[in-house]
């Protein structure tokens, strides 16, 4: 059985920036299989690669506000590659971080993970105010929704050192 780690990622001042927070605020973890561990990361992206460092998950969903095709509200899952940003790393800021840079800081810390999913929300804005705009607020419950089914697809699902000890 696989472990998995399901990020809440954003910043809950900053509009649309908080959905991330909003889903796994409103996800029932006794919905899930006890190898699922779902957590409020919020603008602690170092903290989120510290927790990633030891290699206890096989796989993290982060759930975040991302600019993606589609209208506000647009949810989308990405498979995210092992490959570092081809650009230069942003300095590490430990009150907020973006995915990629979660993930580059945990590569460059020598750590990884072998299965990242992104669960994206466009965001409608990102200003420095309390809540989600409406669009954004309408797809949360769907978000909920498939991140559980992701987690627990996740979870059975056959890791590639499951099948090389087959």
């Amino acid at each position: 059985m696989n472990r998995v780690l399901v990020a809440g990622i954003g910043n809950v001042f900053l509009g649309d920036d908080g959905f991330g927070v909003e889903v796994v605020r409103r996800m029932d973890p006794s919905a899930l299989p006890g190898s699922v561990v779902v957590a409020d990361y919020g603008i602690r992206g170092v903290h989120l690669a510290y927790e990633l460092l030891g290699g206890a998950y096989d796989t993290l969903i982060m759930v975040d506000a991302v600019e993606i095709d589609g209208p506000p509200g647009t949810v989308a899952v990405l498979e995210i590659d092992d490959e570092p940003a081809p650009d230069a790393l942003p300095p590490v800021n430990g009150h907020g971080m973006h995915p990629q840079a979660v993930l580059d800081l945990l590569r460059k810390l020598g750590g990884g993970v072998a299965r990242v999913l992104l669960v994206g929300c466009r965001p409608q804005t990102i200003d420095e105010v309390m809540g989600l705009s409406e669009p954004v607020a309408a797809a949360v419950e769907g978000a909920v929704a498939a991140v559980t089914a992701l987690a627990r697809d996740e979870t059975y699902r056959q890791s590639d050192r499951e099948r090389a000890d087959a």
